[in-house]
C-alpha cells in the first residue's frame, strides 16, 4: 500500500509529518492492506496565517482494489484531531464496503488460514446432520 501526504502552503510537509501519518495508516488500516494500493492525504489550513477553532482539514482518498476510491474529511482544531476524525471516518467506509465484498468472494486464503479450515468444518457439520436426520427417520 502506499501512501502520499500532500500539505497547503499554511502547513509545512516535513519528513516528520510524512513519518507520523504513514505509521498513524498502516497501524490502523493494516487489516485492510491487501484490499488496498494507495491512500493519499490532503492536509489544509483553510484560514491560512489567522488562528481559529475546527480550521484545518484532512482529507483521505483511499484507493481499493478493482473499486471507486474512497473520499473522506474533517475538520479539527489541530492536525492530529483532523487526521484522527478521517481515520475514524474511513475506518468505517471500509469496514462498511470492503465487508461487503469479502461476504460476496467468501472467505480470502489469509481468513482461512487465520480461522481454521472453513470448508472443512462445513462439511463436518453437514455431516452431523446427516447423521441426524437418517436416525430421526430411522
Amino acid at each position: 500500500m502506499q501512501i502520499q501526504v500532500h500539505s497547503d502552503n499554511h502547513i509545512e510537509g516535513s519528513a516528520r509529518l510524512v513519518s507520523w501519518v504513514s505509521a498513524t495508516i498502516n497501524s490502523q488500516l493494516q487489516r485492510f492492506e491487501e484490499e488496498l494500493t494507495r491512500i493519499v492525504v490532503h492536509f489544509n489550513d483553510e484560514n491560512g496565517h489567522k488562528t481559529g477553532s475546527h480550521d484545518k482539514r484532512c482529507q483521505i482518498e483511499a484507493r481499493p482494489k478493482g473499486l471507486a476510491p474512497i473520499s473522506v474529511t474533517h475538520h479539527a482544531a489541530s492536525l492530529e484531531h483532523a487526521l484522527d476524525g478521517a481515520m475514524e471516518k474511513l475506518t468505517h467506509a471500509l469496514e462498511h464496503q470492503i465487508g461487503k465484498l469479502r461476504q460476496r468472494r467468501g472467505p480470502s486464503h489469509r481468513d482461512t488460514l487465520e480461522g481454521g479450515n472453513s470448508s472443512a468444518q462445513d462439511q463436518m457439520l453437514e455431516e452431523d446432520f446427516m447423521t441426524q436426520q437418517l436416525q430421526r427417520s430411522a
